[in-house]
């Protein structure tokens, strides 16, 4: 008798361990699940800071703006040097296109702040989203415009007024937008700075081809520039900054077009006064056609399509290089025959 009633204490002991033990692990369970659901607060939380926050910061996963930026600067590069330019010299241009770039997309996303968090298509953007403070972003620029400085060292005294000039308006020019509705041509005098840079690194000088090249280049970058501003026309009116797709409003394709026109007739000045021969302008009118296929593609304004027929003038660039870079090619090839 004695020995059942100790088993069935036993037992009885053993359920309500297990009752404890379930009790347990419920309240852990209930516990864990409230600090998962708890809501968090993005003033006081941040994601961490990794490698690759920076490198999208400074666009090196979107390289369209290293292309737009590039290809002027070798058009003049190949013109000034009437043909390939020394190797130390182009690789000099190369690294400083990537840094000057870079630099450029972070003071522009440091200068946006505070309105890259209210627009859909910027709102994960680095700095908008908390993955990188401010002031780190700041002093990234810093040590960017320091390693551009000691490329422009390299360089003959006329380039280094011209970087100084290219320094500032790459600084400035994120800010415009805020002032006045050609922040466009700011960008294009900031990119076109490349050019004279070219011509005084390659002849230490600046004739007067070099200004119509540099012309040339603000130009078509004011109309790519404008077909990527169309795309966020809807959203820039929203938060009340300006643009020139703003400006010209229903005429958009109109100035589009005028100022395409106008690119490829000063780029075909410039070869004219090169003395380039059909390459080139062979090169120049698939540029034609394809700015005849960005007009198409922005005829309805739809942002997709005008966001594409941005990304198409990498092309553009890149037919133009192509005829110049033939051309003399082929030219040497004469001469050496």
């Amino acid at each position: 008798m004695a020995r059942a009633l100790d088993r069935l204490f036993a037992r009885l002991r053993s359920r309500s361990d297990i009752a404890q033990l379930r009790d347990g692990a419920r309240s852990r369970a209930a516990a864990l699940h409230r600090v998962a659901v708890r809501p968090r607060d993005p003033a006081t939380e941040r994601p961490p800071t990794t490698l690759g926050a920076y490198l999208r910061l400074m666009r090196f996963d979107r390289p369209i703006g290293f292309f737009l930026l590039g290809w002027p600067t070798l058009w003049a590069l190949w013109i000034a040097a009437e043909g390939p330019p020394p190797l130390w010299l182009l690789l000099v241009f190369i690294a400083g296109i990537i840094v000057t770039r870079a630099a450029g997309c972070v003071i522009n996303d440091y200068a946006d702040r505070d309105i890259d968090p209210h627009v859909a298509r910027t709102a994960s953007r680095p700095i908008a989203s908390g993955q990188i403070k401010p002031e780190n972003a700041l002093a990234l620029f810093g040590v960017l415009m320091l390693i551009a400085l000691i490329l422009v060292l390299t360089l003959p005294a006329l380039a280094w007024l011209l970087a100084v000039a290219g320094a500032l308006l790459a600084a400035t020019y994120p800010f415009m937008k805020r002032f006045h509705h050609l922040p466009q041509v700011h960008l294009g005098a900031a990119f076109g700075v490349a050019v004279p840079m070219a011509y005084a690194a390659v002849q230490d000088s600046l004739p007067p081809i070099a200004w119509l090249l540099f012309t040339a280049t603000l130009v078509w970058t004011v109309a790519y520039d404008t077909m990527y501003a169309m795309a966020d026309r809807e959203e820039d009116l929203r938060i009340g900054v300006k643009s020139t797709a703003i400006l010209f409003g229903e005429a958009d394709r109109v100035a589009v077009g005028v100022l395409q026109i106008t690119t490829l007739g000063a780029l075909a000045l410039v070869g004219q006064n090169a003395q380039l021969g059909p390459w080139f302008y062979a090169g120049l009118g698939v540029a034609a056609l394809l700015a005849g296929f960005q007009q198409w593609l922005i005829r309805g304004r739809d942002p997709a399509a005008c966001f594409r027929a941005f990304l198409n003038n990498n092309w553009f660039g890149l037919a133009v290089f192509a005829g110049i870079a033939l051309d003399f090619a082929m030219s040497a090839t004469r001469v050496a025959v």
